[in-house]
């Protein structure tokens, strides 16, 4: 009895293998994905989600909303978070209106990021009357 060598093992092993991995199509789920979703623009996105929280009717619609935009890969232009912040005053939430700027500050990527942020929304902060956390809880 031989000994079979490697080079004729090797290929051997591969169709065995082969012939015992087929399983049948109906077995396996198939999932279908299409690849003719475009994708939106920042500038889309920026109207669509200003357009939902001037809308907003009640707080579960503005928490709702914060948590699509907030799921997406970037970081929501200023216009949208005075949108969102507007829309938590008028639904009479103080707390999700400071918890906004906590957001930006988890999506932002530094410390300069955000601050720009609360100085462009500054004028919007004064006049709705939202304090930041680090001004609630300064030591």
């Amino acid at each position: 009895m031989s000994i079979p060598t490697t080079s004729r093992l090797i290929p051997s092993l591969l169709r065995t293998a082969a012939r015992t991995a087929v399983v049948p199509s109906a077995i396996i789920p198939s999932r279908h994905s299409s690849s003719n979703h475009g994708q939106e623009s920042f500038e889309a996105f920026t109207a669509r989600y200003v357009s939902f929280f001037q809308s907003a009717p009640d707080l579960f619609e503005v928490q709702r909303g914060l948590n699509n935009c907030f799921a997406h890969d970037l970081v929501p232009a200023p216009s949208v978070i005075e949108a969102a912040v507007r829309a938590a005053r008028r639904v009479d939430d103080f707390a999700t209106a400071v918890r906004i700027f906590e957001g930006i500050k988890e999506k932002v990527e530094n410390q300069a990021q955000y601050d720009q942020y609360v100085q462009e929304l500054k004028p919007v902060r004064e006049e709705l009357g939202i304090t930041l956390k680090e001004e609630l809880y300064s030591s």
